[in-house]
């Protein structure tokens, strides 16, 4: 008899590879305006990226503050003359077209496909991620998609599992577990909402902030050990 029923997925860095994703997008995107992308621009826009998404899992800010602005803040920072928030809505339309997979992604969904309920838990943008998921062809998988957009909260905040687990018939939470990579969205949101983690940590960073993990992997193959 299976320890879980009920296995939450987020996708970034977890299922898509989410680095080559951007960083196809962020090429195409600045080659389109004739900008540099260098080692110092691109540092540059992943720390403006990071501190604004830290402040948007911490409640602070809202989505479209992150989506609306980082450009905008780069192209300030950096002295570009340019629109940042037009050039966000084209470095959307580029990002839904990355699907790369994470190794084992699609292996490990077509084993637990048929043994478990499976849901997809993310933060991002609707139509962006839907898309992904579509071109990936892993969006027949899930049940059910809840993107942070959409249900008006985010992880790592109660409210947002709340919003999911009304919408998942007959939880128990005692037989979930959540899946993802990072430790300050996924796996502090899974001891939000009372329910079993497993990091994906396939870097093997140290967990600095001491956040409790119930399972630890490098890569999701690691899986079939557990579930």
């Amino acid at each position: 008899m299976n320890k879980f029923k009920t296995i939450l997925f987020d996708i970034d860095g977890t299922l898509l590879d989410f680095k080559a994703s951007e960083e196809e997008a962020l090429e195409k995107v600045f080659a389109m305006h004739n900008y540099i992308l260098d080692e110092h621009v691109k540092g540059t826009y992943e720390r403006i990226n990071k501190f604004l998404w830290e402040q948007y899992e911490l409640g602070i800010i809202d989505r479209n503050m992150v989506i609306y602005s980082r450009f905008v803040k780069l192209f300030e920072e950096l002295g570009i003359d340019g629109d940042g928030i037009r050039f966000e809505d084209e470095y959307q339309e580029l990002l839904g077209e990355g699907h790369a997979l994470m190794d084992g992604a699609r292996e490990v969904l077509e084993y637990l496909h048929p043994k478990y309920e499976l849901y997809v838990v993310t933060n991002g943008v609707t139509r962006t991620q839907m898309k992904r998921l579509q071109d990936s062809k892993l969006k027949d998988y899930f049940k059910d998609i809840f993107v942070s957009e959409a249900t008006g909260y985010q992880k790592p905040m109660k409210e947002y599992f709340d919003y999911c687990f009304e919408r998942i018939p007959n939880l128990d939470l005692s037989k979930t577990i959540i899946i993802g990579d990072s430790l300050s969205s996924d796996i502090q949101g899974g001891n939000n909402a009372s329910v079993a983690t497993c990091w994906v940590n396939p870097d093997s960073l140290d967990n600095k902030e001491k956040i409790s993990v119930d399972y630890e992997i490098k890569q999701l193959k690691e899986l079939y050990s557990f579930l």
